[in-house]
């Protein structure tokens, strides 16, 4: 038995820094929610543990889901950045696949995080075959090196445009600029994205060398702060991908954090939901600035080859399917020139925060509408950091802002707030379920975040969802999913070879030999493991195709066949469009390989409600909520007191201590085995 018994996961948002404690001895949890410290996030992490954990010696694993890369990206806050690029290529970052930010409007700026001054050429040319035909100098990358070093430059990327069919001249680079550079921030594109496409890879890798420093300052902050406390377990950081990484890989590949927060929160909604028998969830996380949704279809999540984080920031690396919008708690309500009422994208945050939080803010927000309707506890605001919640602010807020444009009364205004973010939820739910081909009738959403439970009813009735399942602690739940993550690597490298002219057998011991470079990075983790997987994937596609289909392999002992891709690739053709294309021969683009360290599995009956009571036994009060245009007055319940299979009716409340839950009329709610309130329509 371990002597270290606490694992910790924790999950920094733009609003919240969420902290889920599991005592690996007793199975015991614990979980805490304060506000997220903007200046420094180490800062507000640590403080956060400590609430739950005075010795840090007792912890062997600090699980972290970060929004650093994120936030500098989305607000251009990274490392002053350059390129050493081949001669002719230094403006393909800023070409993208040409085009633009708006699909109605023949305009559309676009500023590239390497300014085009700071992106130097060199004399290099390596055919698409890989024949080197003009070797690199490494005295004129060097001289390229401290032009930029001269200019400011706090990272370095070395890219040149056919460096994936041979890397040679781009490695020769890549030593020569280390040899001058006066930090560890160099990162070569082929290291990150050996692909064919070269927007792609140089925009990943630009994006890499651009969070490097950042967010490398920020693992340091960390690491200190958590020693300082006495901590020498393991500090893990979770990847886009939903698995997880050490801390040192995390420096060097930051790029791999850019989805890290929401990712997580879909790893515990795998669990929660398999758990629950109902494998079929769309999660729906409302935090304080965003509105993330990604669809689990029988028990998994899909995962995307790459993701624009904004527009013309494309990262072509694993990463589970997630859509964001502006809709948080904090997202700001507006009437635009139009005279049409407008929530988000811009966002209050946790500071100011909302008008009801006293704290400078005066333009209404989601949360000032919710409290205005009474659907929030003025009196027990999330967080800790406020006493109470400044009704009559928030109700004057947005009368001026929105009641008085449109002739509404703060009530009427405040739904209306409702309705529209609503509405853009809804819409986002419809663009990862219809949009690709599920039917929302078979799926649950879970809701998750400080408000998705406020919201939840009515995306059911929008969406025509099934119902909904709301976990124990949906406030914390991406903390419980940096808990539950497994450790992923993922790997690709380009092919480009028709499937006729292929040597099948040495591509299988590629990818037997790409496994065994990615099992020596689990190795280093030096984390135990309940087993590890292998994951083998080639793109392919039909020759004059421009898009790839993703074709899952085995490896047998024997060897890899060439009739055993092509009944693969059929198979996996037939299943994306329903017919094949007899007579077209077929070619391999790309090869991908993932090894995933199992972590022991986590088990959810730790949520069972112990001693539960009769519903009824359950109400703490009751209070006036604004319903479909008029006051109603409903019960309030304390949802963490209810006995398995107590049912509640809406409309009714339900508060704990990191969300609040609105149950709509025509719902009702049953506490399962397992903790989670399953939302279903009354019959």
């Amino acid at each position: 038995m371990t002597t270290k018994p606490y694992s910790v996961g924790v999950d920094v948002g733009g609003t919240f820094t969420d902290i889920f404690v599991l005592n690996q001895q007793t199975g015991e949890v614990g979980i805490t929610k304060l506000p997220s410290t903007l200046d420094n996030q180490s800062r507000g992490l640590v403080e956060g543990i400590a609430r739950k954990i005075a010795d840090f010696g007792s912890i062997a694993s600090v699980i972290h889901g970060t929004t650093t890369g994120t936030n500098a990206l989305l607000e251009r806050k990274g490392a002053v950045t350059g390129m050493i690029t081949t001669a002719g290529f230094r403006d393909v970052l800023e070409m993208r696949r040409r085009d633009r930010p708006q699909t109605w409007g023949l305009r559309g700026g676009y500023t590239p995080v390497i300014r085009r001054d700071h992106r130097v050429e060199v004399a290099e040319r390596t055919h698409a075959d890989g024949t080197v035909v003009t070797a690199v100098d490494p005295a004129e990358v060097q001289a390229g090196a401290r032009q930029l070093i001269e200019l400011g430059c706090a990272s370095v990327v070395v890219f040149f445009v056919n460096s994936y069919a041979n890397a040679a001249n781009e490695c020769a680079a890549t030593e020569a600029v280390r040899a001058v550079w006066p930090n560890a921030y160099v990162t070569r594109a082929t290291e990150i994205l050996p692909e064919i496409r070269e927007f792609e890879r140089v925009s990943t890798a630009a994006l890499n060398a651009y969070l490097q420093p950042v967010v490398s300052s920020y693992m340091d902050r960390l690491d200190a702060g958590l020693a300082e406390q006495g901590f020498a377990g393991d500090l893990l950081i979770v990847q886009s991908n939903g698995g997880v990484m050490s801390v040192d890989t995390a420096r060097a590949y930051p790029v791999r954090t850019a989805l890290s927060g929401p990712a997580a929160g879909v790893r515990a909604a795998q669990a929660i939901a398999a758990a629950a028998g109902t494998p079929d969830v769309i999660t729906c996380d409302l935090g304080g600035t965003s509105f993330d949704v990604s669809l689990i279809a029988g028990g998994e999540a899909a995962l995307a080859a790459q993701t624009s984080i904004d527009f013309g920031m494309v990262v072509r690396t694993p990463m589970i399917e997630i859509t964001t919008i502006g809709a948080g708690g904090g997202s700001i309500a507006s009437i635009d020139a139009g005279g049409l009422l407008q929530v988000g994208p811009e966002s209050a945050g946790s500071n100011p925060g909302p008008v009801c939080y006293g704290m400078g803010n005066d333009r209404p927000t989601l949360t000032d509408a919710n409290l205005v309707l009474g659907r929030i506890n003025a009196d027990r605001p999330i967080g800790g950091k406020l006493d109470r919640l400044d009704v009559k602010a928030a109700r004057a807020a947005i009368a001026r802002a929105v009641g008085d444009p449109l002739g509404l009364s703060p009530e009427q205004a405040a739904e209306a707030v409702l309705r529209v973010a609503n509405a853009k939820m809804a819409g986002a739910i419809r663009l990862v379920s219809i949009e690709r081909g599920h039917d929302p009738a078979r799926f649950h959403a879970m809701p998750f975040g400080g408000g998705g439970a406020l919201h939840v009813g009515a995306l059911i009735a929008d969406c025509g969802l099934k119902g909904a399942l709301v976990p124990r602690y949906p406030g914390v739940t991406s903390a419980l999913g940096c808990v539950v993550a497994d450790m992923r690597h993922d790997r690709v490298r380009t092919v480009n070879r028709m499937l006729d002219d292929l040597d099948a057998g040495a591509l299988g011991q590629e990818m037997a030999a790409v496994a065994a470079e990615l099992q020596t990075l689990l190795d280093r983790a030096g984390v135990d493991f309940a087993g590890v997987a292998r994951l083998f994937e080639l793109d392919m596609l039909y020759l004059g195709q421009t898009h790839t289909v993703a074709v899952p392999l085995t490896l047998p002992e024997g060897g890899l066949t060439g009739a055993a891709i092509a009944a693969a690739f059929d198979a996996a053709y037939r299943d994306a469009f329903g017919r094949l294309l007899d007579g077209i021969p077929k070619r391999v683009m790309n090869l991908r390989v993932a090894v995933i360290g199992r972590r022991p599995p986590f088990d959810m009956r730790v949520f069972a409600p112990v001693g539960g009571r009769a519903a009824h036994d359950c109400i703490t009060g009751r209070r006036r909520v604004f319903v479909a245009g008029g006051w109603q007055e409903v019960p309030v319940y304390d949802r963490l007191a209810l006995a398995v299979g107590e049912v509640v009716a809406g409309p009714c409340l339900l508060e704990q201590s990191d969300t609040t839950i609105f149950v709509d009329p025509g719902l009702s709610g049953r506490c399962d085995p397992f903790g989670n309130l399953m939302l279903e329509r009354q019959t």
